[in-house]
C-alpha cells in the first residue's frame, strides 16, 4: 500500500507499568495515541475499517454505518492517521484507509504489565 500520509508515531520503549518512570516526552507521545482511541467513533472506525472483507474502506465506505457526515468522519480518520493506527492510500479520487495491526499491538505491549507479558511468552 503507497503511503501517502500516514506519520509515524512512535510509542515509548518503557511502558508506564514497567516499574520505572516514563519520561515526559514518551507520556506525551502515548496519551496523544490513547486519546485517538478515546471516541467511541473512532473505535467503531477501527472496527468496521478491520472487519472490511478487504481489510480497508474509504469515508464512503463509512459515513452510513457510523451515521456521521462525511467532514465528522474525515476528521476522526485524519486524528487516527496521525495517531500511526491507519495508514492511507489515495487512488484517483479516493483515499482507502486500513489498519497498521503493528501500531495496535505495540500499545497492548506497552499497556500490558510486565509479569503478564512474561505468563505469555512462556505459553
Amino acid at each position: 500500500m503507497q503511503d501517502v500520509g500516514s506519520p509515524k508515531i512512535t510509542t515509548p520503549a518503557i511502558s508506564p507499568l514497567a516499574g520505572e518512570p516514563i519520561k515526559r516526552a514518551d507520556a506525551e507521545r502515548l496519551a496523544g495515541v490513547l486519546k485517538a482511541f478515546a471516541d467511541p467513533a473512532r473505535l467503531r472506525l477501527l472496527s468496521l475499517i478491520q472487519s472490511s472483507p478487504s481489510g480497508e474502506a474509504s469515508v464512503s465506505d463509512l459515513t452510513a454505518p457510523l451515521g456521521l457526515s462525511q467532514p465528522t468522519v474525515s476528521h476522526h480518520l485524519r486524528i487516527l492517521t496521525e495517531a500511526g493506527l491507519l495508514e492511507r492510500e489515495k487512488r484517483g479520487v479516493w483515499v482507502y484507509y486500513r489498519l497498521l495491526p503493528s501500531a495496535i499491538a505495540g500499545i497492548a505491549e506497552l499497556l500490558t504489565p510486565p509479569r503478564k507479558r512474561a505468563m505469555k511468552k512462556a505459553r
